[in-house]
């Protein structure tokens, strides 16, 4: 039986943590002359209230968590956050219900990027912050913010750090979980403050540089500037973009490997990155070959960057790509499903798994060839075993049932088969900008209320890879 009082005082400890988290843009907002940021002091106290409510009223559980207590707090830390991060956005004027908060911070949590503002530069600075830093958080994950309470959950604590970040099972990082978060948390920091610094030396000002920092490394799209990048006008500034938005579609154990172990020789072979540069430069070619008219460099620039942007499902727009060619959308729109690598801050299906998918077929072609031969599927040197393999066509599976079932209700809705499909897709797999009526210039504020819960709960399933979203929902879950 799921100890609930035991989830719910886990809950609290995480709202308090998370309230706290809103203490950095009311301390910008001071710092910075804007005064006191009265959403933000709100919702503040609006989380932290119920925080020490479920913290303080109900006992912690005498033994680690179970396996289905880890994945329900998973899911319903996902949810409370969602909820109480779209407190700001609520008391803010420019968004008219608590659907168009949940949404906004939905997106930003799972670093989607999707908005319902048709002019997100009517935000005050200190909401704005907010706004991008939530990408920042939901990059790494909101589990491993509350680093310190891991250990409290014990056993628990690993079912609940490897529902949220896949790269925690590898064997080159270290055993303990605490630690684990802390040296991934120092990369990502590393990061965060290199980008910041090349930003600014670009000509972005230092409250810009700081919220496209959190927006990257997120891999979200969050901008301060409603024409998205483009409104900087700077090569530089897209060139910087790229190198970081591939960086940050990474997976974070390479990153490990390269930046503390010194180990560069296996970062530059695994074959998961090789075949992610590999779609980036492929991708980049062919569409850069319908922009020629505007010039070579430009061409490729402007190719680069958006194929970046959509296979790190980041979400930065420098060109309106509903005016390209029907191949080259065709080709993005394949982008939003593949996404960037395991272990890393951005969405999709990922490219390791589509590289298995690819050895199965191979597999199945041999078998029937030679029907009494032994195949092993291997990726790089690790051969996987047939039970990864069994859940990840499930994992397919599920993706494209919930993805098909969302586009079904958006077209009863009303929207167009064109922006239906991509708008699911783009918020499934956390990318932001689809096709249609929600392309690059567009925004998701003229869905009906009911499409957007249905876009806003796609985004929770695709940032908790379906199964631990999905679980909590059936039947047997609750059994005893």
């Amino acid at each position: 039986m799921i100890r609930l009082a035991g989830v719910a005082h886990i809950l609290g400890l995480f709202l308090i943590v998370f309230s706290c988290t809103m203490l950095v843009p009311v301390i910008f907002s001071l710092a910075a002359g804007h005064g006191w940021p009265a959403p933000l002091l709100y919702s503040l106290g609006l989380t932290l209230g119920p925080g020490l409510l479920l913290f303080l009223g109900l006992r912690a559980p005498e033994t680690d968590l179970r396996v289905r207590e880890g994945v329900l707090l998973v899911v319903v830390v996902w949810l409370a956050v969602s909820f109480f991060g779209g407190l700001p956005f609520y008391f803010t004027p420019a968004f008219d219900s608590m659907t168009d908060a949940f949404f906004e911070s939905a997106s930003g949590f799972t670093t989607t990027g999707a908005t319902i503002l048709a002019d997100v530069e009517v935000l005050s600075p200190p909401v704005q912050l907010w706004r991008h830093f939530s990408h920042w958080m939901g990059g790494m994950g909101i589990v491993l913010l509350g680093i310190a309470i891991l250990p409290l959950l014990g056993a628990g604590g690993m079912q609940l750090y490897r529902a949220e970040f896949s790269g925690a099972k590898s064997e080159k990082l270290k055993p303990r979980i605490t630690e684990t978060a802390l040296a991934l948390w120092k990369i990502y920091m590393a990061l965060s403050l290199a980008l910041f610094t090349a930003l600014s030396l670009a000509g972005m000002e230092p409250f810009e540089a700081a919220c496209h920092t959190f927006s990257t490394l997120g891999t979200g799209g969050f901008s301060t500037r409603t024409a998205s990048i483009v409104g900087f006008a700077s090569p530089l500034i897209e060139y910087i973009l790229i190198v970081f938005m591939l960086l940050a579609g990474i997976n974070f154990t390479q990153h490990y490997r390269l930046f503390v172990e010194r180990k560069g020789g296996s970062f530059f072979t695994d074959v998961e990155i090789r075949a992610y540069l590999a779609v980036v430069a492929v991708a980049t070619v062919v569409i850069a070959t319908g922009l020629l008219e505007g010039g070579l460099e430009p061409a490729i620039r402007t190719a680069l960057f958006q194929v970046t942007s959509i296979t790190t499902t980041t979400g930065f727009a420098t060109a309106d790509f509903e005016q390209w060619k029907p191949l080259a959308q065709l080709i993005l729109l394949a982008l939003m499903f593949t996404g960037g690598c395991t272990g890393s801050t951005a969405g999709g299906l990922k490219v390791s798994r589509l590289l298995l998918l690819t050895k199965v077929v191979n597999r199945e072609f041999k078998r029937m060839v030679e029907r009494h031969g032994v195949f092993s599927i291997r990726l790089g040197h690790q051969v996987i075993p047939e039970n990864s393999i069994h859940i990840l066509l499930n994992l397919v599976y599920l993706a494209f049932m919930v993805n098909f079932a969302a586009c079904l209700i958006l077209a009863a809705l009303g929207a167009d088969v064109l922006t239906s499909i991509s708008a699911v897709a783009a918020c499934m797999f956390n990318i932001g900008p689809g096709l249609g009526n929600v392309g690059p210039t567009e925004h998701y504020g003229h869905l009906p209320p009911l499409a957007k819960w249905v876009l806003s709960l796609s985004m929770l399933a695709g940032r908790l890879e379906f199964y631990t979203f999905l679980v909590v929902a059936s039947p047997a879950f609750w059994r005893k």
